[in-house]
């Protein structure tokens, strides 16, 4: 369950990060602030900047975390993961379909009723799905 957490919050972290970098203006992405430093008691005093071209922070971020989410779904398969939940959606779809039988079954549907059930159950499955 653990590994499964893990690739949800770091899904999430992945999506909060491209956010900011599609919020960054794309100079900002590559060129930016390296160092300010305050030169108040000298003789020429100010604030003296260095400015180079290197990845944001924000793009470093989100590309590490990229990474991390590769990494995590890659150990979640590895660990089986993806297979329990298929397993565990047939499960759940069968049990569905046994309360559903078992609904109509007890409504004594007449024949032109229970013509309309392949059409109108799915329909409104899909539609909460």
């Amino acid at each position: 369950m653990a590994l499964l957490e893990e690739v949800h919050r770091t899904a999430g972290h992945v999506a909060w990060l491209q956010q900011k970098v599609s919020e960054t203006e794309a100079d900002d992405l590559v060129w930016g602030l390296v160092e300010e430093v305050d030169k108040g008691a000298t003789e020429f005093a100010g604030i003296d900047t260095t400015k180079a071209a290197r990845p944001s922070v924000w793009l470093e971020l989100y590309r590490a975390e990229r990474k991390h989410l590769t990494d995590v779904c890659k150990a979640a398969l590895a660990a089986g993961i993806a297979e329990r939940q298929v397993r565990l959606a047939e499960q759940q779809g069968a049990l569905i379909v046994g309360v559903i039988q078992r609904i109509l079954d007890d409504l004594a549907l007449t024949a032109e009723q229970r013509s309309l059930v392949p059409s109108v159950v799915p329909r409104h499955l899909r539609s909460v799905s």
